[in-house]
């Protein structure tokens, strides 16, 4: 890295001192460890459906390619970039998620994707950052400007948000969502009184979607009473975490990824337990935490408003992400159809967490002469040896 020495004034440069280099190396091997697992998952899902044996570890590795160049490209942006891209996605998210509802694939009762040549895409998967990003500039940019009604706005863009997604529906993203938009409340100062309503609010919200929709109603009771309904999956899942033990059987000697159907996808994780063991999936939990709790301890120093509740915004819904599918593969909470983040196969969720990543890079940069409108001011001139 000689060529990127603090002497090095090129872009390429100035971007590699400012970047936060362990979170991006992070995301580097949660990359690698989506491609060795799909490796391992995918070619027997392929063939149990009737497939080409590699079709989804080649469409994958055109996913996660994708998605590495994504996180680099967006952590290049400047503050004033970021909230651009943010408006512009947020618009085109919103009018491609109102489209599932007239044009949208139904799968299982529900319209949440659009078919492209070649993949299908969730636009509400790309919903969670520029959500996050367009309310930290409505909720922040308030303080800055008399009258503006950002909060107003900021909840009517979430009120819009959840009958979308409430007409879909999907309850899972809307749950992410609502957390995300809570989490952004409560750093910028919203009271704790208040912050509890919104708590209190999903509850009743969650019980309401209980009573109203079937599928959400079947998996809470699977979850709650073992003896209701199918667990194939669940107990399959941990079936394989027990078989995998310590230290796992061995790449390619698992057995879950030819019972499953979702084995390459929402259960990858119970691939990687069989196969490689406990220890490998504490250190992916480890790897997720990591950049999590790193995130959050930098904006601890951060002064800057936005650029606190963005970036809070952000890895709440990364991290959640995360725990969602985890939690329920381990059969700690019900069942959730949600990827692991650039570790599931799917090109939609591969692109949005790098957009994710890419934006709290892009975000927690050390930009010492920007200002908040994403300009650079020239750093002083030191004065010359011996003058007075």
């Amino acid at each position: 890295m000689s060529n990127l020495s603090r002497i090095n004034t090129s872009h390429l440069a100035r971007w590699w001192r400012s970047i936060d280099r362990v979170t991006l190396i992070c995301v580097g091997i949660l990359i690698g460890f989506g491609y060795i697992l799909m490796l391992a998952a995918s070619p027997a899902v392929a063939v149990r459906i009737g497939a080409s044996r590699d079709m989804f570890i080649f469409k994958q590795v055109v996913f996660l390619v994708l998605a590495a160049v994504i996180v680099c490209v967006t952590s290049l942006l400047s503050l004033r970039g970021v909230r651009l891209v943010g408006w512009i996605g947020f618009v085109l998210a919103l009018a491609a998620t109102f489209m599932t509802l007239v044009h949208g694939i139904e799968i299982k009762g529900a319209r949440r994707w659009i078919a492209l040549p070649m993949m299908s895409v969730q636009p509400s998967e790309f919903l969670k950052p520029f959500f996050a990003v367009v309310t930290a500039w409505l909720l922040t940019e308030r303080r800055t400007r008399a009258y503006f009604p950002g909060l107003l706005v900021a909840l009517g863009l979430f009120a819009l948000v959840l009958l979308l997604l409430k007409s879909q529906p999907d309850i899972g993203m809307l749950s992410v969502i609502t957390t995300v938009f809570l989490a952004q409340l409560f750093v910028d100062g919203l009271s704790l009184f208040l912050v509890g309503a919104g708590v209190a609010s999903m509850v009743a919200a969650f019980i309401g979607a209980y009573m109203v929709f079937p599928h959400v109603r079947s998996r809470v009771e699977r979850f709650l009473h073992p003896a209701v309904g199918d667990h194939y999956q669940i107990d399959t899942a941990l079936r394989a975490f027990g078989n995998g033990g310590l230290l796992g059987r061995g790449p390619g000697e698992g057995r879950v990824k030819d019972l499953l159907p979702d084995a390459h996808a929402d259960f990858v994780f119970a691939v990687a337990g069989e196969e490689f063991g406990m220890l490998v999936c504490l250190f992916i939990i480890g790897v997720f935490a990591t950049i999590v709790i790193r995130t959050l301890l930098k904006l601890l120093r951060e002064n800057d408003p936005f650029i606190a509740v963005a970036s809070a915004g952000l890895v709440t819904g990364f991290g959640l992400q995360a725990f969602v599918n985890m939690g329920s593969t381990l059969h700690l909470i019900p069942t959730k159809g949600m990827t692991l983040p650039f570790i599931s196969y799917g090109g939609s969720s591969a692109m949005s967490v790098a957009l994710t990543i890419g934006l709290v890079l892009a975000l927690t940069r050390n930009r010492p002469n920007e200002t908040r409108f994403g300009q650079f001011t020239p750093a002083p001139t030191p004065a010359p040896r011996g003058s007075s």
